[in-house]
């Protein structure tokens, strides 16, 4: 197992909206980017033009405000913008290779859905937090699978650093944190939110008072 990342802190793990454009995407992330422990960019449905403009704009702001920033799904975009890391999914390539490509210095996250197992094997290859979820219904995946919140008692307990995704809100917010998640990743119940600045403040909020 990597010895714990200091830039991996508890707390909001902020991620982006998937939007069009770098103006949609600054108007949306800039107002709450300063509640985030961590960003990633999470860009689906943009060109590979935008996709590039939008890891640009956030590797400066992010540097800006000295938060860690990682890129899903895209090694090759990781390098392109000198991110943080990048987060993995199953289908998203191996961990191993990864680290050849971004070095020893990368953040490398894997998604491990409610599966405590892959996220053993997550660790063993060399990644430095993983995912559980859904938590709770997402409007982001809506057929994903729940996972239970129990996962993050034991990932605490075998030393990982473990990130809950999925339906998360302002209401839901506290028993993530109760159940030992090291942060939350939140979309829609930021952005979704009727005062997008309060939600994010809520959810970074919630961990330091679980301190």
């Amino acid at each position: 197992m990597r010895k714990s990342d200091p830039r991996l802190r508890r707390g909001l793990f902020l991620i982006s909206p998937d939007v069009a454009s770098v103006t949609e995407l600054q108007k949306l992330v800039l107002p709450v980017l300063g509640s985030a422990a961590l960003i990633q960019l999470r860009c689906k449905t943009a060109t590979a033009s935008a996709r590039l403009a939008q890891a640009e704009y956030l590797r400066a702001a992010t540097v800006d405000q000295g938060i860690p920033l990682i890129i899903n799904d895209d090694v090759a975009l990781a390098l392109a913008v000198a991110a943080d890391g990048v987060h993995l999914g199953r289908e998203d390539g191996a961990i191993a290779v990864a680290r050849e490509s971004l070095g020893n210095d990368a953040i490398i996250g894997a998604s491990c859905y409610g599966d405590f197992a892959l996220a053993q094997s997550a660790i063993a290859s060399g990644a430095d937090y993983v995912a559980f979820g859904a938590v709770f219904p997402s409007p982001t995946k809506p057929l994903a699978p729940t996972a239970p919140l129990g996962l993050f008692k034991q990932a605490s307990e075998a030393g990982m650093h473990s990130v809950a995704i999925g339906g998360i809100t302002t209401e839901t917010i506290d028993s993530v944190v109760d159940a030992g998640a090291d942060m939350a990743a939140v979309i829609s119940g930021i952005y979704d939110a009727v005062d997008p600045v309060a939600a994010a403040a809520r959810c970074a909020g919630a961990f330091e008072s679980h301190n």
